[in-house]
């Protein structure tokens, strides 16, 4: 590379550095509640830059608290144990057999790995699940499901306690029902539980799309809550779209102070949403 070439990019760093200025200051000591799924969680890439992103959020003053999902690992694990799997209108029935699968993979696997790729970029993170210091209280959603739940009581103290020592929660979804029973959880649905519990500045939903779309298929950068509200009835919002809106809901409903759905496919999307002015996805507010 030649010098010339060297120092604009130096200066074209050094700029960008400068910009975002105003939104590191803006974000110090905001709880920003991430759930990670999709490209993020199955590339060893995605995995870096995503704890790259996370660690130096940590470092500039921010309070990151990650909930993850598990779905493809789940499914090979079921698989490889030769554990068939019955569907309900597309949802997965979790009896015993599998959710002792789910726990394995969610809790063991999936979460250490995305606690030791954090650490590895400098961040200090700590795995747990819902489960722990009855963080998650659950009822049962359906019982033609099985052991899937639904949060009644999200206890966040375990949470408060890691964030006030400088160290990153990473939370599997999963829950205590009342009678000492594990439930899984939409991780979607755990992380905007959690999100409400702490009132947290930002919920970011990380997922395989670029952001909500309208009729023409583009995407929109910014939208309130009824106007989500008119695009599911209108049918605008639909299939897998639908849950994750309705989360943003749930949450805005719950002191959350704005989600954005993005795209974690894009490299350093988190810091492009927090740090930029144009953000990274479809930002939905109150």
């Amino acid at each position: 590379m030649k010098k010339q070439d060297m120092n604009r990019d130096w200066i074209a760093t050094a700029r960008t550095l400068s910009e975002a200025l105003p939104y590191l200051q803006r974000y110090t000591e905001a709880i920003v509640v991430i759930k990670l799924g999709g490209h993020a969680m199955t590339s060893d890439q995605g995995m870096e830059t995503f704890a790259r992103d996370v660690a130096l959020m940590r470092q500039v003053g921010i309070n990151p608290i990650i909930v993850h999902g598990g779905g493809p690992m789940i499914n090979a694990m079921l698989e490889k144990l030769n554990i068939e799997s019955k569907f309900i209108n597309g949802k997965r029935v979790t009896d015993q057999a599998t959710m002792e699968v789910v726990e394995m993979v969610l809790s063991g696997s999936v979460n250490k790995k995305i606690v030791q790729a954090i650490n590895d970029q400098g961040g200090r993170a700590v795995g747990l699940s819902g489960k722990d210091a009855k963080l998650i209280e659950c009822e049962q959603a359906d019982k033609d499901l099985g052991m899937v739940g639904s949060p009644s009581k999200i206890n966040p103290s375990v949470i408060n306690t890691l964030t006030e020592n400088d160290t990153i929660p990473v939370i599997a979804p999963l829950g205590s029902g009342p009678n000492g029973e594990t439930f899984n959880i939409n991780a979607d649905t755990a992380a905007g539980a959690i999100a409400a519990a702490l009132k947290a500045d930002r919920l970011l939903l990380l997922t395989d799309v670029s952001g909500v779309k309208n009729s023409d298929g583009e995407v929109i950068t910014e939208l309130s809550a009824q106007k989500i509200k008119d695009m599911i009835k209108e049918g605008i919002i639909s299939d897998g779209m639908i849950p994750k809106t309705e989360t943003a809901l749930y949450a805005l409903d719950g002191g959350v102070r704005a989600v954005v759905i993005l795209d974690g496919r894009v490299q350093n999307a988190c810091l492009l949403e927090l740090f930029t002015e144009h953000g990274a996805g479809s930002l939905i507010r109150n």
